[in-house]
């Protein structure tokens, strides 16, 4: 996989012990091998213990092979499938994972909580600068 879906399981929704985590991985799972399309082979789908996103729950990461990182919060397992799903194709097709947040599907556009430029990116010019 070049590309994978992190998804926070410790998320609780305010006041409550439900962790909407557990069921957000199953349902994009699922949107996913039902998109039938690059997506399905492109990502992995994983659940993590915690993403330091407890006041947005529930956090969910997009990463990638040499591209920005993507953390959004405030994201609903019943609502925001549609857009996590339509994030994932765009994602995928971008080169270096870098996108304006006008150009995010639906509630992605306002829940971004950090974008984290890809590692190799600092190591390339890091060893720039030393020659």
């Amino acid at each position: 996989m070049e590309h994978r879906i992190t998804i926070c399981t410790s998320c609780t929704h305010t006041g409550t012990q439900c962790r909407p985590g557990y069921e957000l991985i199953e349902r994009l799972r699922t949107a996913i091998a039902d998109a039938g399309d690059a997506v399905t082979d492109a990502f992995e789908i994983s659940g993590v213990a915690c993403m330091a996103g407890c006041d947005r729950p529930c956090t969910v990461a997009y990463h990638g092979t040499r591209k920005a990182t993507y953390l959004f919060g405030d994201i609903d397992p019943e609502t925001d499938i549609g857009d996590l799903l339509a994030f994932a194709r765009q994602y995928a097709e971008l080169d270096d994972g870098w996108c304006s947040s006008v150009d995010r599907p639906g509630k992605l556009r306002s829940t971004t909580l950090a974008r984290v430029p890809a590692a190799i990116v600092a190591i390339e010019q890091t060893e720039a600068r030393a020659s």
